[in-house]
C-alpha cells in the first residue's frame, strides 16, 4: 500500500492509510521537479542584499534583523532547536505520522522553497516507521503547530528522540543511521518551512472524521436496538416524514434505523399495545434521526474544510508561482480550529441522547415491563445501574470538552503573534471526546442487547446478528457479574467495527 505525494494534495483516506495503517509514501516526479525549480528562486534571493523574511532575516518579533551569509545555516538550526520546546505526554504515533505526512504534502507543492532532499528525507523517515517524539503541549495553532513540527524537524536533523518500528525510544541519530538515512543539514528558509503549518490539527481532524463517520452508524445501530428493547415504534423513521424537513444527514440516519429495526418480531408483537397505551416514544428515541443527522451534517462540513486544507500550501513566507517570497497569514489555524470545536459539540450531544436512551431501560416507570435496572433479581442484583453512572460521568466530561478552544486566544512572540487559533488544543480535546462517545454508545448497545434478551422475543435480523457477535465476548443476562470487562469488550467491538459488520451483513451497507 503506497500513497503518492504530489503537488496537488492528499485525501482524508490517504492520511489515514499512512498515519494509522503504515502505508508507504512516494514523492511524485512532478513534485520533485516543482520543488527543485522553486529552490532556485530561494538561492537567488539568498544572494541579494535586500532582506527576505525567512531567508536572510530572523523570525517573528526578530524579523527586523538581517542575518549575514555565514550565520544562515546556524539561523535555521537554532530555529528548529529552540522551537522544539514541547512538554507533557507523548502524542500518539498516528498523530505524529499524520503531522509529518501533511508537512511533506506542503513541501511537495513546491511553494516552500526547500531542497528536494529535505522532502525525500521526510518520506524516508515515514517509510522506515520512525516516529519522532512529540509532546502534547507547545502549539498555539498559529504560525503553525510550531513545537510539534519542530520536534519532527529536529529528528530529521538527527537530533532529539524518536521511537523505532518496535516502539523503542532512542536518539534520532541512531535510528536514522540504522535505517540508512542521512540527517539533513538545513539551508536558507528550510527550518522555517518545516515548522509553519496546520499539519498537526489537520492530521487529527482527518483521523477524527474517519472515526466519527463510523460512530454515526453505531449511533443509528444503538437506536435501532433501543427502540426494539423498549417496544417502541419505527413509524417515526419512515422516509416521507423526513422529506418534510430535508436535512441530508437526518434522512440518512432515519433510513439506517429503519433498515436495522424493520421486520422485528419483537416490535410486531408489541404493535397493538404500543398504539393503544403508549402512542409515541420519548424524544431520545423519536428524535434520534434529527440529532444523529445534525451530527452527520456537521461531519460533512468538517470534510469540506479538511479537503480544502489538504489541497493547500500552508507556509510563511510562501514562494509564489512567479518566484516571489511573500509573507502571509495562511498558517493561522482558525478554519480548522472552528470545525474541531464544532465536532466536539456534536459529539457531546450525540453521547447525551445515547445516555438518555440507556437510562430509560433502567426505570420501571419507563422501560415497559422490564426488571428494575435490568437486574436478574432486583434488590439482590443491581444490573446495569452503575453502567449508566459510567455513561453519565463520560457525558458530563464531554460537555466540558465541548467548551471551544478557538474562543480563546493568548498573545505570544512579543505581541507580534497577538491572535492565535488554539487549533491544536481543539484537536487534542476532540480526540478525547471521540473516545468518550465510543464508550457511551458501547454501553447503550450492551444495555439494549441485555434488554432484548430479557424480553425473550426475536429482534430484527441485523440486531440479532449484532447480539450474536456480542455474545461471543459477553455472556447472556444472568445474575450480576464483574461488569467492567464486559463494557470494555463491547467498546472494543464498537471500535474495531465488529458489531457494525455483523449488522451490515444482514441489512446491507448503511449510509
Amino acid at each position: 500500500m503506497t500513497v503518492a505525494v504530489g503537488k496537488y494534495g492528499l485525501s482524508i483516506t490517504d492520511v489515514v492509510k499512512v498515519a494509522r495503517f503504515g502505508a508507504r509514501v512516494e514523492l511524485t516526479e512532478e513534485a520533485l521537479t516543482e520543488i527543485t525549480a522553486t529552490r532556485t528562486h530561494i538561492e537567488a534571493l539568498a544572494e541579494q542584499e535586500t532582506p527576505v523574511y525567512g531567508v536572510s532575516t530572523g523570525f517573528g518579533a526578530l524579523a527586523r534583523r538581517h542575518i549575514p551569509h555565514e550565520l544562515r545555516a546556524q539561523l535555521q538550526l537554532s530555529l528548529v532547536r529552540s522551537h522544539a520546546a514541547g512538554s507533557g505526554p507523548e502524542v500518539e504515533k498516528e498523530v505524529v505520522r499524520a503531522l509529518m505526512l501533511l508537512r511533506l504534502s506542503t513541501l511537495a507543492t513546491g511553494r516552500t522553497g526547500v531542497r528536494a532532499e529535505v522532502a525525500q528525507t521526510y518520506a524516508d523517515i515515514l517509510n522506515a516507521d520512525i516516529t519522532p517524539v512529540v509532546h502534547e503541549y507547545g502549539s498555539l495553532g498559529c504560525s503553525g503547530d510550531l513545537a510539534p513540527l519542530a520536534h519532527c524537524a529536529l529528528a530529521a536533523m538527527g537530533e532529539g528522540f524518536v521511537r523505532d518500528a518496535s516502539g523503542t525510544k532512542l536518539p534520532a541519530g541512531d535510528a536514522l543511521a540504522a535505517a540508512g538515512i542521512t540527517p539533513i543539514v538545513l539551508r536558507e528558509k528550510e527550518g522555517l518551512a518545516l515548522i509553519n503549518g496546520t499539519d498537526g490539527m489537520l492530521g487529527m481532524l482527518c483521523l477524527a472524521i474517519t472515526d466519527l463517520q463510523q460512530l454515526a452508524k453505531h449511533a443509528d445501530l444503538a437506536t435501532a436496538m433501543t427502540v426494539q428493547g423498549l417496544r417502541g415504534t419505527t413509524g417515526v423513521y419512515e422516509p416521507h416524514l423526513h422529506e418534510l424537513r430535508p436535512h441530508a444527514g437526518q434522512a440518512v440516519s432515519a433510513a439506517n434505523i429503519l433498515k436495522l429495526a424493520s421486520r422485528s418480531p419483537l416490535l410486531d408483537a408489541a404493535f397493538e399495545e404500543f398504539k393503544t397505551t403508549q402512542v409515541q416514544d420519548a424524544y431520545s428515541i423519536r428524535c434520534a434521526p434529527q440529532v444523529a443527522g445534525g451530527f452527520r451534517d456537521t461531519v460533512a462540513h468538517a470534510v469540506n474544510v479538511a479537503n480544502i486544507e489538504l489541497n493547500s500550501a500552508v507556509d510563511n513566507p510562501v514562494v509564489t508561482k512567479d518566484g516571489e517570497v511573500r509573507s502571509n497569514g495562511n498558517f493561522h489555524g482558525a478554519p480548522v480550529a472552528y470545525v474541531l470545536d464544532f465536532l466536539a459539540i456534536v459529539v457531546a450531544d450525540l453521547a447525551s441522547i445515547s445516555e438518555r436512551r440507556t437510562d430509560r431501560f433502567l426505570d420501571t416507570a419507563r422501560n415497559r415491563g422490564l426488571n428494575a435496572f435490568l437486574a436478574d433479581d432486583p434488590g439482590v442484583d443491581s444490573g446495569h445501574m452503575i453502567a449508566q453512572y459510567t455513561q453519565a460521568a463520560i457525558v458530563s466530561e464531554l460537555k466540558r470538552l465541548a467548551n471551544p478552544a478557538s474562543a480563546d486566544s493568548i498573545p505570544s512572540s512579543a505581541m507580534q503573534e497577538d491572535h492565535v487559533s488554539m487549533g491544536w488544543s481543539a484537536a487534542r480535546k476532540l480526540r478525547k471526546a471521540i473516545d468518550g462517545l465510543t464508550r457511551v454508545l458501547a454501553i447503550e448497545i450492551l444495555t439494549a442487547a441485555r434488554a432484548i434478551d430479557m424480553r425473550g422475543e426475536a429482534p430484527s435480523a441485523p440486531v440479532h446478528a449484532v447480539i450474536s457477535a456480542l455474545r461471543e465476548q459477553v455472556p447472556a443476562p444472568d445474575t450480576d457479574r464483574f461488569l467492567s470487562p464486559e463494557i470494555e469488550a463491547t467498546i472494543s467491538l464498537v471500535a474495531d467495527g465488529t458489531l457494525l459488520t455483523a449488522a451490515e451483513g444482514e441489512s446491507g451497507p448503511l449510509g
